[in-house]
């Protein structure tokens, strides 16, 4: 069986939504626990991945560093409240941080890409935006950004004088 990530990122979103849904409501009688979640979620796509562990561990590694995660999303996105940003792409963003800044096992690119074509697939009209936005904010805010590596940051901006130091053509 062939692994694929994309479907086991999309299994652990799915199961980190429903997690935070569910514990939003407050009632009393409904107990939400992750892991009855995630074994219900992976069952029914139990002959198209193999690779259980690793939504166990973005699901569960999300929730355990919640905290963390969200004390770098609201200076990232002042102006949206963690309590107003749309449940989905909460979950996108803590999962996408989870794997890009604690877990580091993709390169950045990597992540912040699932993350937009997530957001794309489940969220609202401007959610990939958004995403993108914030997630780019947090990674060239980290220890892991290298402004010698991001092309954007080392292009010439439009409209702007070339380097008098240079001799001209």
């Amino acid at each position: 069986m062939a692994s694929n990530r994309h479907l086991c990122r999309i299994i652990a979103l799915q199961s980190l939504y429903e997690y935070d849904f569910r514990n939003s409501l407050d009632i009393d009688e409904l107990t939400t626990d992750i892991d009855e979640v995630l074994n219900r979620n992976i069952d029914i796509y139990k002959d198209a991945v193999d690779e259980a562990d690793f939504i166990k561990d973005l699901a569960t590694g999300t929730i355990e560093n919640q905290g963390k995660i969200d004390s770098m999303i609201t200076p990232a996105a002042p102006e949206w409240p963690l309590d107003q940003i749309a449940k989905i792409d909460r979950a996108i963003l803590r999962m996408s941080i989870y794997e890009l800044l604690i877990k580091k096992d993709v390169p950045p690119k990597v992540a912040i890409n699932e993350a937009v074509e997530l957001a794309k697939e489940f969220g609202g009209e401007n959610s990939s935006k958004f995403i993108n936005g914030v997630l780019g904010t947090i990674f060239r805010q980290s220890d892991l950004y290298d402004p010698k590596e991001d092309k954007r940051a080392n292009q010439p901006k439009e409209g702007s004088k070339q380097d008098s130091s240079k001799p001209q053509e």
